[in-house]
């Protein structure tokens, strides 16, 4: 059992240091394959086979683990045993031939245009409305990640020419455009709030602000605009659905929103007819 041990500790560090994951992924996929290897222990199993494999998928079920979960998990062994297995630790992975649990992901709650604008709207007079009002104007202008968000630096954002760079996962930068409305509040917040430091939106003391205070910035308002749950997520799924609904074409899309596989960014197409379904419901006399 050392020796799974031993792998799971190699593997955390090649996510950290060669595919550049976040502490945030890497989090999850140690916490993950630990509870397979707690299993492995329960069953007395140090050299994990497929009959394993699937006895710990019908575990997860039995614990009344979701489908989406029991998904996740098994994309955390299969990372795990691939890595094994190209680093020649491993002759063959016992996840192979495995079949994973169907799941079909949510379609992405979105806004729409007034309700953007509305949110956009919402902060005023309180003591750090400029700051959260710039905040989501740029993420609804740009769909970058709450994760980019935090470690945008005041350099990595070109007003003259109209762009900001993000880093995306695995440290990959891309370009992103600015519009004349996120530039604009870009501005009068640099000059009002002045914030400190090398970031665009630092803590009091001008380090990283938290993923968790950006939620709650978004939350906040969200609970004002009578939308139920609105989180970072929300916006950036509204940013990509009213790009698609303006015409914009998936791959345009994709990269903008820096995803590595386009068939990330094709749950967006599945927002997209099902606004077009209810504006058709709604309009079409036979509808």
């Amino acid at each position: 059992m050392e020796r799974l041990y031993h792998y799971l500790d190699s593997f955390v560090r090649h996510l950290a240091s060669e595919r550049g994951s976040s502490p945030h992924t890497i989090e999850a996929y140690n916490h993950d394959i630990l509870v397979f290897i707690k299993y492995c222990e329960e069953i007395a199993c140090s050299e994990p086979q497929r009959r394993h494999v699937e006895g710990f998928i019908a575990y997860l079920r039995d614990k009344g683990m979701s489908t989406r979960s029991v998904v996740r998990n098994i994309s955390a062994l299969r990372g795990l045993f691939n890595y094994l297995l190209l680093d020649g630790k491993i002759a063959a992975s016992p996840l192979e031939d495995v079949d994973t649990p169907k799941f079909r992901a949510p379609i992405p709650r979105v806004l729409t245009e007034e309700e953007m604008g509305e949110l956009i709207r919402l902060p005023d007079g309180e003591k750090l409305a400029v700051r959260d009002r710039t905040i989501i104007e740029l993420m609804y202008a740009t769909g970058l990640r709450v994760s980019e968000v935090i470690r945008l630096k005041k350099g990595d954002v070109n007003l003259d020419g109209g762009f900001v760079i993000a880093m995306g996962k695995r440290s990959k930068e891309r370009v992103v455009p600015l519009g004349s409305y996120s530039r604009d509040a870009i501005k009068a917040y640099l000059a009002s709030e002045k914030p400190p430091g090398q970031y665009l939106f630092p803590n009091r003391k001008g380090g990283v602000i938290t993923r968790q205070a950006i939620w709650k910035i978004i939350r906040k308002y969200g609970l004002k605009l009578h939308r139920g749950h609105v989180s970072p997520h929300t916006i950036r799924h509204t940013f990509a659905t009213h790009l698609l609904e303006g015409g914009a074409d998936l791959r345009t899309v994709q990269v903008l929103l820096g995803h590595e596989d386009i068939s990330t960014t094709q749950i967006y197409t599945h927002v997209d007819s099902k606004r077009l379904k209810e504006i058709h419901k709604k309009h079409h006399p036979r509808g």
